[in-house]
This record gives C-alpha cells, structure tokens and sequence, in this order.
C-alpha cells in the first residue's frame, strides 16, 4: 500500500518540432513531490480518450496548472479571441469536464493561473480575455524578457476573504503579497464558487468552491515558484498535500455518505 497520495497534474498539448507533446513544467512536478509531500502523475490532454471516472479511481487530488495558452471563449460564452492567442482545446476538453466531476467526487483540487480560470468556467463564470485592456484594471502581465526571478517576484498586493478557507490557510492572515503572470482573469464568477483574495484593483486573485466537501481552491498567481521560501506558498502546497492524504486513506468515504443519505 502507498505511503504517498497520486497527485494528478493537467498536461498541455503543445509541439516539440513536428511532434505532438503532453507537457507539464518541472516547477509544477517539484511542488507536488517536495511541497505537497505526494507522487506526482502526469495527466495527458486526450480528453474522452481517457475515461474521467477512470482517472478519479486512480487519483487522491489533480492539480491544474498554469499555461502559455487561454481557455477559448466559445467555453464561457465570450468574444472571439485577438488574433495570434495561444489555444489549446485538447486541454479545454479535458480539464473542464475532469475539474468539476473531480470537485463532485470529493477529490482534493489544487487549481494554478490557467487552473483557476478552468475552475471558474467549469462553475459556469466567464473571463476576461485581455484583463490589462479593461477599464479600472491593472497590467497583470510580466516581461517575458525580464530574468525568472523578477518575472516571478512578488508585485502586488491581495486582501484576503475573512473566513475563508484561504485566510484559514494562511493563519489568519488578512493579506499577502502574491507575484503575477497572467492575460486572461476572472470577470463573473461561476455558481457555487467564493471569492477568497483580491487584487488592489478589484480583480479576484483566489476562489473556492463553496459547497465542496475536499479541498477546492483556485490561485491567480504561482504559488509553486520557489514554494518553499515563501510562507503562503508552502502552506498552499502542505494543506493540498495533507487533503490528498486524507482521501488516500479514506477513499470511500465520499460514498459511505451519499449511501447513507439514499
């Protein structure tokens, strides 16, 4: 028997020359074996290739990161996208439809950036497509030509949600300092989602789904950047890890409890 919880994390589909790719960065991979404390698993984009309830059999929590690529607007309704955005709808067809159904059978979800915006349009919410081009909104791009570690040093501020479960993460905490690399952003949030942070500017940076019976959370920013030398990061990656744990050794009792509620 595993002494360790099975992350599962959402690959891209990208290219590597001529050739299809399912790829997921390291940073990610390190946050779950070192931060989160759990074996990692990498989770192709196949979409309904790859059965859903066979792949929630196999893991104790999923893990949907960040990316290059944007969710495509037909998901939430939106406008068509600016010519030359990046898209990847194999990932689309496969984390949506994965996201919700893992939220639904009390799989622990840790949700990253691009994870965050998929948990919002699985919930129903929208996005919006250029955050830097709204009205009343900051840049919460980086420079892509800066070093790693200014693109992803802290730059701003969030308030985070009295009582929430990541106010409870963060101790108590009423606000942290976050970094940002993102285009895309959240403009309605879906139903049944909380908002747990915001930007000075009034973007939401953090949500939770409300009714959730295992661990939900969605981050704008990048907690699995260098997770160990900040404190919010790590207690991100340590309360997801210890949620997966619990769902290894008690796998069943999502459905001890919808049995007792027939």
């Amino acid at each position: 028997m595993r002494d360790k919880p099975l992350v599962g994390i959402s690959a891209d589909r990208t290219m590597i020359g001529l050739h299809p790719v399912h790829a997921v960065g390291e940073k990610y991979i390190a946050a779950i074996v070192d931060g989160a404390r759990a074996l990692a698993m990498l989770l192709p984009a196949f979409g309904e290739r790859q059965c859903v309830d066979d792949v929630l059999a196999t893991v104790d929590g999923l893990l949907f990161t960040g990316s290059h690529s944007n969710v495509e607007p037909q998901r939430y309704g939106g406008a068509p996208s600016a010519p030359g955005t990046l898209h990847d709808p194999a990932r689309d067809a496969t984390a949506l439809p994965l996201l919700r159904a893992a939220i639904e059978a009390d799989i622990p979800v840790l949700a990253i950036c691009r994870g965050l915006q998929e948990m919002n349009v699985a919930f129903g919410g929208s996005l919006h497509q250029r955050v830097h081009a709204v009205a009343g909104l900051n840049d919460h791009r980086e420079n892509d030509t800066d070093p790693l570690d200014t693109q992803y040093a802290a730059s701003h501020a969030i308030a985070l949600t009295t009582g929430g479960l990541l106010q409870r993460i963060a101790g108590g905490a009423t606000e942290a300092r976050v970094n940002s690399l993102h285009g895309q952003g959240i403009e309605r949030p879906g139903a049944r989602l909380s908002v747990e942070a915001v930007a000075p500017d009034g973007l939401i940076e953090a949500i939770s789904v409300s009714d959730a019976r295992a661990f939900a959370l969605g981050v704008q920013w990048h907690p699995e950047w260098q997770h160990a030398e900040d404190a919010l990061s790590s207690a991100i990656f340590r309360a997801f890890g210890d949620a997966c744990r619990r769902r290894m050794r008690e796998p069943f009792a999502h459905q001890n409890r919808e049995n007792n509620h027939a």
